[in-house]
């Protein structure tokens, strides 16, 4: 075989392990880069009104925050019946057991579906050309690479019994026949659900009314916007205290 056959045949394979590292690099660095995109999409682009209606917009907004809390159930109930521990330990990948219960046993990556689902409902608030063109595939593309650094990382510490758990259910979509069978004979934990998803909860909401706020402040003087700001504040002080008592239950270990 030529080498520049050989060099075509591994290319994929140096593809994927180029994939793989960036996706452990993005997990790593996952709370650090995603505030980072943030500042840059408020930076350097501007929302723009749906249809240039600033009235039509509110309704925009409405759908993007729909979508948003579509995700944040798909989160609430992956957690509440089976949570994965693959999260990671110290900034790194890890899992101690092949989680495929609850959700797990009818999508590999739901927890990935809700989060595909947060980011949606943010980028149909912002209503940015840019942001649909740009910004959203590159964060898609680093969610992707965390993907497929996880698999890579699950099929090497399980090997046969992850392989197995591919063939029988779909990586995203969730497969919805016995689902009910499935989830009916589990306890649903709404404790480890607040402990784990408070803060997750926060800050998506935190940035959703940041975005709304952005708008306005973007299309309307301070003034004229002051009556919308001072109620996105009101509702933003209402999250932060439900933020603060949740983490309040959990330092004194009343969500054990």
């Amino acid at each position: 075989m030529s080498s520049s056959s050989t060099d075509v045949s591994a290319a994929p394979s140096r593809m994927l392990a180029s994939i793989t590292r960036a996706g452990r690099f993005v997990f790593r660095y996952r709370d650090y880069l995603a505030p980072l995109g943030l500042v840059l999409i408020l930076a350097a682009t501007r929302p723009q009104p749906f249809f240039h209606s600033e009235r039509l917009d509110v309704w925009f907004d409405l759908v993007g925050v729909l979508v948003a809390c579509c995700g944040q159930a798909v989160r609430i109930l992956v957690i509440g019946y089976a949570y994965i521990q693959r999260g990671g330990a110290n900034k790194q990948l890890a899992a101690n057991r092949l989680v495929c219960e609850g959700i797990y046993a009818h999508s590999r990556n739901p927890m990935y579906v809700g989060n595909f689902l947060l980011l949606a409902g943010l980028v149909i608030i912002y209503h940015s050309l840019a942001v649909y063109l740009l910004a959203f595939p590159v964060y898609l593309l680093g969610i992707w690479s965390i993907i497929k650094s996880e698999e890579e990382f699950l099929a090497n510490r399980f090997g046969s019994e992850y392989e197995d758990y591919c063939r029988r259910v779909n990586r995203f979509l969730p497969r919805l026949h016995g689902m009910r069978e499935t989830l009916g004979g589990m306890r649903f934990d709404w404790r480890r659900v607040v402990r784990k998803e408070y803060g997750t909860t926060f800050a998506w909401t935190s940035v959703a009314l940041l975005l709304i706020a952005w708008e306005q402040i973007t299309w309307y003087t301070p003034a004229a916007a002051r009556d919308v700001l001072l109620a996105l504040a009101t509702v933003w002080l209402c999250i932060a205290m439900l933020y603060g008592l949740a983490r309040w239950l959990k330092k004194t270990g009343r969500l054990n």
